[in-house]
């Protein structure tokens, strides 16, 4: 009896040393890199945030949420209507991140869901506030986009960085434009290509022209510069040594200064 006794006791033991382990596992939270624990206990949160490592929880009487303070982007489309009326279409997004010092303050003015109780209504606010101001030119322009950008941002700081959220930086990652406009761009960026083409053309005629105008000038100066080193003397001696380099031809002073050539004749010229 005393035997089994004592196996009901070792298990029992062993069982309440398995519970005891489950119990101080689950009441663990491990508070990662690039995260901040916000401590609640019986309903009231802590003003301080927890730094990274292992901390226990007690149910009921104090529990930890671990929140991300790394770089987190909210990526938005919005139709928004330019200075002119007509809407546009933008892709955005936001780079943010949460001021770890003040994660617990964001757990009790707004909650947990930050993100879209606080953030989205502002952006979406921005874009469509500061956009209106814009004609549809600007808004497709590379300057106007970083121009678009930057006002987001400062108003996004004004309005956030007081409650914990810094603001890193807005994207417009692509712009989609009215059909109308749209048609109305392509049709001025055809027309520019077109006088393009033409300005190409005149200009390589123009190079063309005055290629031409060179060469015809070179020659009208070596003729000029032939006519006035040429002499009768010196026509004579050219007319001489040419004749001497043919074979057939053989040069006589006559009266009429006439070449005889080889072969000619009744045979006074062999």
């Amino acid at each position: 009896m005393s035997s089994t006794i004592k196996i009901q006791s070792k298990r029992l033991c062993t069982l309440i040393a398995l519970a005891v382990m489950a119990l101080s596992t689950s009441a663990c939270v491990v508070i990662e890199d690039g995260e901040v624990g916000v401590a609640k206990s019986f309903g009231a949160i802590a003003d301080e945030p927890l730094s990274q490592g292992l901390t226990y929880v007690i149910p009921v009487a104090r529990q930890v949420e671990r929140w991300n303070i790394k770089l987190q982007e909210l990526k938005e489309t919005a139709m928004v209507p330019s200075s002119e009326g007509l809407i546009v279409g933008l892709d955005t997004s936001l780079l943010f991140q949460v001021d770890p010092a003040r994660a617990p303050e964001i757990r009790k003015t707004v909650g947990r869901y930050y993100v879209e109780r606080l953030i989205v209504p502002y952006f979406r606010n921005a874009l469509r506030d500061v956009v209106a101001g814009y004609p549809v030119r600007n808004i497709y322009s590379e300057t106007g986009r970083k121009e678009i950008a930057t006002r987001i941002r400062n108003f996004l700081d004004e309005s956030l960085g007081g409650r914990g959220i810094q603001v890193v930086d807005v994207l417009l990652r692509d712009v989609k434009l009215p059909e109308r406009f749209r048609e109305s761009i392509e049709a001025k960026l055809t027309a520019e290509q077109r006088v393009q083409q033409k300005q190409f053309e005149l200009e390589q005629a123009r190079k063309e022209a005055e290629i031409e105008v060179a060469r015809a000038e070179g020659a009208a100066k070596a003729q000029a510069i032939i006519r006035e080193t040429l002499s009768d003397s010196y026509l004579q001696y050219l007319w001489i040594q040419t004749l001497n380099e043919n074979p057939n031809v053989i040069y006589v002073a006559t009266e009429a200064n006439l070449p005889i050539f080889k072969g000619v004749g009744t045979g006074a010229g062999k």
